[in-house]
């Protein structure tokens, strides 16, 4: 799993707000579980990082930053 958040240059609907509004994971299937760090917040699901993006990335004006590295990137440290 990896850990990223949500962070948002302009609010389009003027209910989450700007700059860090949401946090995640992802998990090794690629599924995306979310919570919203508004005064409501909310928990969403998501089949991928793609649909997360093209629901709420309004044009690049949100992106997703990624905390940990991707795990397919990884290096085998049993290889020497």
């Amino acid at each position: 799993m990896r850990r990223f958040h949500l962070l948002r240059d302009e609010d389009e609907s003027g209910v989450s707000g700007t700059g860090k509004v949401a946090e995640g994971l992802e998990f090794e299937d690629g599924a995306i579980v979310m919570q919203w760090l508004s005064h409501k917040p909310s928990i969403t699901i998501f089949r991928n990082a793609k649909h997360l993006r093209d629901i709420h990335g309004h044009q690049g004006k949100t992106k997703i930053v990624w905390i940990d590295p991707d795990s397919q990137e990884s290096t085998d440290v049993t290889k020497s």
